[in-house]
């Protein structure tokens, strides 16, 4: 507002009026101000500043003073007891005792084992070296022959069968083709478990003098992927037996799609769940981040979700036999942030912020999961822990996070921060009822993380059937990697296995969590 001097009324209320309005427009401005600079410090340290959310260790003579409410408690530290160990000694770490041994001898010629005294020298021991060799991937071709088989005397009667003999063609995984299993896994180990791009991989069987296009590669993948949708569908059964389904979804771009253009997002979902020993996972292709790509996986499923706080899942909430839970990681993250971009304003005699503060309560909370996990506790005492430690902090910080909101500025990062806890506080809590949940969704951070580091190497996919084939080679290696298999020897064995298998059961032992493993050892033997 200008206003001229002039212009400017004797009467001293209208003169108050006018310079109560200007100060509430200028400490409108100002809020504005503060925001745009906090999102532009924001920016800059998504772009420029480390990505690590561990916070740096705090000067222990740093006493917090901030100005809080006298009423609100400030979080006091968790006593954590932990066990003496032993320190692991510095150095290389051995080879593994598996591999085969090439010895080499470097011995002194023979006139030099003669001592000058005129005696021969003994042999008092030897030093031993290892070091590790690397022999490159070789080719091969199988050569399958079947002879056949004639009868030169009558040559055969038409009455009573074939006049020619010969044994039936192996089972193959995908018919009339020269790929063998041990190829076929390759190919798709190589893309979706180490982000190697078809073309890069027809790039390297051409140094080996071998012509394999990538729309070959691509179709052997799609036809492989086909075979393998029984053993998705078990897996997904295996989620929806709970006690827990943690999900999460990220962007995929999908060429060729329906009425859509090639730039528009798609999403590939994740799902984790089944037995806590023996975790499944299932990756799932959609061309929208709609809840109800959720709702249809779940299906007739009772019992708990963890997700982010994603608008789409708010259905979860409201369906019948589904307990809703938030994710700590994702309410941390935010003060997390504000704690990146001040840090830099703040001078060596500064006092902690609101943002550190929560920070120190969260922290608390992990301190106690922490114990947990050290001390191995059993779900009923991991509840009971939580009961007794936990939930008194929990309540602390309630009365914190209502005590602050109404004191920080409007549109600030940290009153978004706050607003975020509050909002989703009842979803946030539901872990201290059974020992168990966790009390983040970093399972399904952390299942759809090597999907994202693949897609930066690949980029898209080319087609839907290109994409559904990216989710089911994904269900079943990050399967296997949970349950502890080398993922090429899990694929090459199922692939050997599939095509004689006929009953479900017969899938069923074809799953991660149920192979036998001393049979998948005697396939690599």
């Amino acid at each position: 507002m200008n206003i001229e001097l002039s212009t400017l009324p004797d009467d001293v209320p209208a003169l108050k009026k006018i310079i109560t309005e200007q100060y509430l427009e200028y400490k409108k401005t100002q809020e504005q101000i503060n925001y745009l600079t906090e999102m532009v410090r924001l920016l800059k340290n998504e772009i420029f500043g480390r990505k690590s959310e561990k916070l740096p260790v705090p000067d222990r003579h740093q006493m917090p003073i901030f100005g809080a409410p006298d009423t609100v408690p400030v979080p006091e530290p968790v006593e954590v007891e932990i066990e003496a160990h032993t320190r692991k000694k510095k150095g290389r770490k051995p080879l593994p005792a598996d591999l085969p041994r090439v010895e080499l001898i470097h011995d002194i010629p023979e006139e030099e084992k003669h001592c000058a005294c005129g005696f021969e020298l003994t042999r008092l021991g030897e030093e031993i070296c290892e070091k590790l060799d690397f022999i490159p991937a070789k080719l091969q071709v199988i050569v399958h022959i079947r002879p056949k088989y004639v009868c030169k005397n009558c040559e055969g009667v038409e009455d009573t069968g074939p006049t020619v003999k010969i044994a039936p063609p192996p089972a193959q995984l995908i018919p009339k083709s020269n790929a063998t299993e041990g190829l076929l896994a390759h190919v798709a180990v190589s893309k979706f478990a180490d982000g190697l791009p078809l073309y890069r991989q027809e790039k390297i069987f051409s140094r080996h003098g071998i012509d394999l296009p990538r729309a070959t590669l691509a179709n052997w993948m799609v036809q492989t992927a086909q075979r393998c949708l029984p053993l998705v569908e078990l897996l997904k059964n295996e989620i929806r037996s709970g006690p827990v389904i943690n999900l999460d979804e990220s962007t995929f771009q999908v060429l060729k799609e329906p009425d859509r253009s090639n730039t528009t997002k798609s999403y590939m979902w994740v799902f984790c769940g089944g037995d806590p020993e023996h975790r499944a996972l299932v990756y799932h292709y959609s061309p929208t981040r709609s809840g109800e790509v959720a709702m249809e996986f779940l299906a007739d499923y009772k019992g708990y979700v963890q997700s982010d706080a994603f608008s789409g899942y708010d259905r979860l909430s409201r369906k019948d036999g589904i307990v809703h839970l938030g994710c700590w990681a994702h309410a941390r993250r935010n003060f997390m942030d504000i704690v990146k971009i001040l840090k830099h304003d703040r001078s060596k005699a500064s006092t902690k912020s609101l943002a550190e503060e929560a920070l120190d309560f969260i922290g608390n909370l992990y301190d106690i999961e922490k114990q947990a996990g050290k001390l191995e506790l059993s779900c009923g005492q991991i509840h009971q822990l939580r009961q007794e430690k936990t939930k008194p902090i929990l309540e602390n910080f309630k009365l914190w996070l209502d005590a602050n909101h109404p004191l920080t500025p409007p549109k600030s990062l940290i009153r978004k921060a706050i607003q975020y806890t509050l909002n989703h506080w009842d979803k946030l809590i539901v872990y201290i009822e059974d020992g168990r949940l966790k009390p983040d969704n970093n399972a399904a951070e952390n299942a759809i993380r090597p999907f994202v580091l693949g897609r930066k190497n690949w980029l898209f996919a080319g087609a839907p059937n290109g994409a559904e084939a990216s989710a089911v080679f994904f269900s079943l290696i990050e399967t296997a990697k949970a349950n502890g298999l080398e993922p090429y020897a899990y694929l090459r064995y199922i692939f050997k296995k599939l095509p004689l298998v006929k009953t479900t059961d017969e899938y069923n032992a074809l799953l991660p969590q149920h192979l036998d493993r001393e049979a998948l050892a005697a396939d690599l033997a």
